[in-house]
């Protein structure tokens, strides 16, 4: 087990245009890597971007469908070009890639909060997809399932996370627990004051590393090509989302951040073994659980709503 470099990365995405957010996401996994970094980490839906829009109108009004329209369009299929790119540029950088995206199945119209990981080999080894959108939201995006409540074995130790408000659902946390993670992701839209609070207390809670990441972008970056461009958004000082990047310790200590106002990679060196001497004290799924008293079920089954079975 050796200790890992790594890159929180707080920037603002090609608004609604799939291509040049993939491009600018490439650039900077090059510009992480070049300093060191072997985990780089993304914002939650950060291809093509995060539809703010949701809590600025009504979803269902021609301003609202347009941009679902344009969305719809920008998404991303697993697998295409667009995750052929990100998985080349995760192999240049010999770095294991974590990045939001809008995903959208093939044939589907359907849209999903979705996190991919990648490995250094530049091949896509994970996906998570948001259980539950929250409020506006559930407008655009469909739910998630048990299956992709994954953690991954690294060499620097076991990697996975939650995606924004999926890390307010206590039972969600546990079963990320319960499969050893140490080094949890935290991708997310919440810029919020409270928020690098919750990720130290979900730091101390799990034991474990945490890696919370988010936007920086103000209504100044939403492009004039946008539909309801002008009726939504303003200048530079409408914010969109500050930021709020931070990386936070296994005692609930701050390393890095919180990165606010501004663009920019935050970075810290971290070693699981720190992780792991002060389970000693606490372990939420260990010692410190009571299976007698309480108990969690997590279903892991893949659901689909149509299931073609060829033996029928």
């Amino acid at each position: 087990m050796t200790s890992v470099k790594v890159a929180a990365v707080q920037a603002s995405p090609v608004f609604l245009d799939r291509q040049a957010t993939t491009d600018k996401a490439c650039s900077l996994i090059e510009k992480a890597a070049a300093d060191g970094a072997e985990l780089i980490v993304f914002p939650e839906t950060f291809i093509p971007t995060y539809p703010d829009w949701v809590w600025r109108t009504t979803p269902f009004s021609g301003i609202g469908q347009r941009l679902f329209a344009r969305l719809l369009d920008q998404s991303v299929v697993v697998p295409s070009a667009t995750i052929a790119q990100i998985g080349e540029a995760a192999e240049a950088a010999g770095a294991y890639i974590s990045i939001g995206i809008n995903e959208r199945e093939e044939h589907g119209s359907t849209l999903y909060n979705t996190q991919l990981y990648f490995a250094p080999d530049g091949s896509m080894i994970a996906k998570h997809r948001k259980l539950t959108p929250t409020g506006g939201e559930r407008l655009v995006w469909g739910m998630g399932d048990g299956s992709t409540l994954t953690v991954l074995e690294t060499p620097f130790g076991r990697l996975g996370g939650l995606t924004c408000w999926e890390n307010y659902m206590p039972l969600a946390r546990a079963a990320m627990y319960a499969q050893g993670i140490e080094i949890y992701l935290a991708p997310t839209w919440d810029n919020d004051d409270v928020w690098v609070s919750s990720m130290r207390h979900i730091a101390k809670e799990g034991r474990m590393f945490v890696i919370g990441v988010n936007f920086c972008i103000r209504g100044s970056d939403v492009p004039e090509s946008v539909p309801g461009r002008d009726e939504l958004y303003g200048g530079a000082d409408d914010w969109l989302s500050k930021g709020n990047t931070v990386i936070v310790g296994p005692t609930g200590n701050i390393l890095a951040g919180p990165l606010v106002g501004e663009e920019g990679i935050i970075t810290a060196e971290i070693d699981v073994a720190d992780a792991r001497a002060v389970r000693h004290q606490f372990d939420p799924v260990g010692h410190y659980g009571r299976p007698e008293v309480l108990e969690l079920r997590v279903n892991t089954k893949a659901l689909h709503a149509v299931t073609f079975d060829p033996d029928e």
